[in-house]
């Protein structure tokens, strides 16, 4: 329900502070009530207890007298002077008296638990409702034989007193959750704040942004969190200098390398060439030496073209040149090239144009096929591709070794080989094909065949605003087909 923090806390205090007024208004309630009845009770008991004693005495009402020696004797007058409300009796043959007609119900109105008390010749009281008016009812017998007297005194006052007071706790309770909602707000905001602030510094540096930092102005836990944040967020920044750094100085390295070697190697290739003319000549051991010779000058030739190109991709020093493309046609060109014993499975009738850059569409497509040409040599391989929703999608299947589910994930990295041991590729082919895919809004994705071997999955975009700045952000959720 409440999904910030900042909500939950204030949630927490409004709660607190309506649970402490509840707990103390219910206090002072029952504090209250308990003391005015007892007030109440008191002076009735007393007041009962000398209208019977006294009053009633054996002088005034003989002993065993009855309903009419009550009447003739006019002490329900006397009582009622002395502020009794009413007076019920209880003669010893079942008789009653009462001394107003609103008193007649009460015979049904008294409790056991009174008359009990009563009949033990000890004084009881209780609280009742007669006709809607709030009475206390103190009963008591008149040694020894009775009769048994009740006397009824109004507690409106106290019931009216206790309804004042509930009112006036609510209200006070209902005002100071108010002002505690207002107060934990700005509490809340004003203690939140640092954390809010450090949010968005941690948002900022998730963002690239490695020059925040967040101000310590307290010496509390949230000063010592802000000087940690600042001191992590320096050491990140420093290290992450340190990588840019050494990553630039790889780059750097490598086209130096790859570019300087690329002249002795034009030299190597040529008398490479020379001698691969020439090698019928020679004996049958000096043949073999020749033409291992001629392969490893080839794969030096091969791995410094995929330096040089990694180079160019890092560095990105090359547009993107647009072009109109028959699919159909473009990917048969690359399948004969590559690897001409692929199968083909197009969808529809023909795949149509598309515009995108033909040189990075074409070394995606063809790295993949030399992947499937040197680590799955004699499998049967196959290229499907559609063009639907602007969308190319291209799937390289092959029915190979594979590879083992933990070297999946690392396909496309630099220099990654499945098998070190084994000779041919340089490790750059894959991860070539999918910087040209993401240089063109794209992605690759590679899965395990569901009859061995590998899948890799192409997603490009071929709209009219293909442009240097579109970014593969945008390309939809990769799919398994």
């Amino acid at each position: 329900m409440f999904k910030s923090f900042r909500a939950r806390l204030i949630a927490t205090v409004i709660a607190l502070i309506g649970l402490t007024a509840g707990i103390v208004g219910t206090v002072s309630f029952v504090v209250v009530r308990s003391s005015l009845r007892s007030q109440l009770v008191d002076d009735s008991v007393a007041r009962a207890e000398f209208n019977i004693t006294v009053l009633a005495s054996t002088d005034q009402l003989p002993a065993g007298a009855g309903r009419a020696e009550l009447e003739a004797s006019r002490l329900t007058d006397r009582f009622l002077l002395r502020e009794t409300g009413g007076v019920f009796v209880e003669f010893a043959d079942g008789d009653q008296f009462a001394s107003s007609l609103g008193l007649l119900a009460a015979d049904a109105a008294l409790s056991s638990d009174l008359r009990a008390i009563v009949a033990q010749g000890r004084f009881g009281y209780e609280f009742l409702t007669l006709d809607e008016d709030a009475m206390l009812v103190v009963g008591g017998r008149r040694p020894e034989i009775g009769p048994d007297f009740y006397f009824f005194y109004s507690a409106n006052s106290v019931a009216n007193a206790l309804s004042a007071l509930a009112r006036v706790l609510l209200v006070v309770g209902l005002g100071v959750t108010t002002l505690g909602a207002l107060a934990a707000g700005v509490i809340a905001r004003r203690v939140l704040k640092p954390v809010a602030v450090a949010g968005d510094a941690a948002t900022r540096m998730a963002e690239g942004d490695l020059t925040v930092r967040v101000p310590a102005g307290t010496h509390d836990e949230l000063g010592r969190m802000a000087i940690a944040f600042n001191t992590m967020a320096a050491s990140l920044e420093r290290q992450i200098g340190e990588l840019v750094a050494a990553h630039a100085r790889e780059r750097r390295f490598t086209a130096d390398v790859s570019h300087e070697l690329r002249t002795p190697l034009t030299a190597l290739v040529n008398e490479a060439a020379h001698l691969k003319d020439r090698l019928g000549k020679l004996s049958e051991s000096d043949r073999d030496v020749g033409d291992m010779l001629v392969a490893d000058v080839g794969r030096l030739r091969s791995l410094v073209e995929d330096l040089l190109e990694v180079s160019r991709l890092d560095a990105g020093v090359s547009g993107i040149d647009v072009a109109e493309i028959d699919v159909e046609r473009f990917l048969e060109a690359v399948i004969a090239d590559r690897h001409p014993q692929t199968v083909r499975r197009f969808e529809g009738a023909s795949l149509g144009t598309i515009r995108t850059d033909q040189r990075s569409l074409e070394r995606v497509v063809g790295n993949l096929l030399d992947n499937a040409r040197h680590h799955a040599p004699r499998a049967a391989v196959s290229v499907s591709a559609a063009v639907d929703d602007q969308w190319l999608r291209i799937a390289v299947a092959d029915e190979g070794p594979g590879v083992s589910a933990e070297d999946l994930p690392h396909l496309f990295d630099r220099f990654f080989k499945s098998d070190p041991s084994r000779q041919g590729g340089s490790g750059l082919g894959l991860a070539i094909a999918q910087q040209h895919a993401r240089r063109l809004g794209g992605e690759i994705s590679a899965r395990a065949g569901d009859h061995g071997g590998l899948v890799f999955h192409v997603e490009l975009p071929v709209s009219e605003s293909l442009h240097g700045g579109d970014v593969h952000e945008n390309r939809p959720a990769q799919s398994e087909a």
